[in-house]
């Protein structure tokens, strides 16, 4: 396991360089066994030229159905047109093998004078295209095939354990910062003192809690959630977090999505939180926080506006949360996301961009 972990931190940090190995060494391992020449002894220069040529067929045509073919056929809703593409592909390959070897090669490693078929005649010969070319080709290229597919799949492997075990630190933490005592504190007063009143706002209180609690430990389970099940999330926050700075606090929360799509929870939660508390919580007038949530395809945005007191700028772009959240999208969308905060006038903007996937 160790020697494995070690080879794929290798390939990983020399993609070119541990590809380049590979190509040399299948070639240095075949070359003794590859007899290209049928009607005479040909040196040994001639066998190195041949074999470097149908190598480099094997090559192209390696990575034609590993990077290309491959990943659309997993992923494919219509597997006509990738076995078309695979098929006219391979066609064309075997026909530019061909050519190459009839007008490139053979004027090299045969003594004149010898017949050379037309291109269209290297066209139009398809049992020797297949055999002679197809075949070959295909058989060295399984080779690099395989190992990629194993080295990918290894790799899949150990990121998704990396993301299991890092997943409970970061979700404890998350759940921690949701579920701190002032918020339950202020929230349970604020609902004791409209029970007092019998005021009507009392039981949808209690029912935004419960529904926020209920999201928390029963429904944060999985890796990713609906999105409308975050959007309910957030306005349940919003209506509890109102009761308690009442007319102090304007909240304007715009969110619109062209299909429920999956996400992982608590970070929306987490920066809206964060906002609230360092922007309500220490903006001394009238606090103001604007939030735009949109997802049109696979292109997600969060975007949330808060006044803040300019004095305490620093505690707001220091916190703990954000370094929690920075670190939690890393793990989950590594390479497909975004995240800037910065300050803009009288307000700190945080704005996130996840290119969601199927997965």
């Amino acid at each position: 396991m160790v020697l494995a972990e070690k080879l794929t931190g290798f390939i990983t940090r020399n993609r070119v360089l541990s590809h380049i190995l590979f190509w040399v060494a299948l070639y240095m391992l075949l070359i003794g066994r590859f007899e290209p020449l049928d009607e005479r002894e040909a040196p040994i220069i001639y066998d190195i030229i041949c074999f470097a040529f149908y190598l480099s067929f094997s090559v192209i045509g390696a990575y034609f159905w590993s990077y290309r073919i491959l990943p659309r056929l997993f992923k494919a809703s219509n597997y006509l047109v990738v076995f078309l593409e695979f098929i006219i592909g391979s066609y064309l390959l075997c026909v530019f093998a061909r050519t190459m070897v009839v007008h490139a090669l053979e004027p090299i490693v045969r003594p004149p004078p010898f017949a050379q078929e037309s291109l269209w005649e290297i066209m139009t010969d398809i049992p020797v295209l297949f055999r002679g070319y197809f075949i070959h080709t295909v058989s060295l290229s399984l080779i690099f095939i395989f190992l990629k597919l194993i080295k990918d799949q290894y790799a899949a492997n150990r990121h998704a354990l990396e993301l299991k075990k890092q997943k409970a630190e970061i979700e404890l933490s998350s759940l921690k910062e949701q579920l701190n005592p002032h918020f339950l504190f202020n929230t349970l007063n604020n609902i004791y003192s409209l029970s007092l009143v019998n005021s009507p706002q009392t039981s949808p209180s209690i029912a935004r809690l419960s529904g926020i609690l209920d999201h928390l430990i029963y429904r944060c389970g999985s890796m990713y959630v609906h999105i409308e099940q975050e959007i309910e999330l957030l306005t349940d926050y919003i209506g509890l977090e109102k009761l308690r700075y009442d007319d102090r606090l304007q909240v304007h929360f715009t969110h619109h999505i062209d299909k429920n799509s999956k996400i992982a929870p608590l970070i929306l939660l987490s920066l809206l939180e964060n906002a609230f508390k360092h922007g309500a919580a220490e903006d001394a007038g009238n606090a103001v926080i604007k939030i735009d949530l949109a997802l049109a395809g696979n292109k997600f945005s969060y975007e949330i506006r808060n006044s803040f007191n300019a004095a305490a700028q620093t505690k707001t772009t220091t916190g703990i949360g954000l370094a929690n959240i920075k670190k939690q999208l890393e793990l989950i969308y590594p390479g497909a996301h975004s995240f800037t905060t910065y300050a803009e006038g009288n307000f700190f903007i945080t704005s996130l961009k996840i290119t969601l996937t199927d997965e």
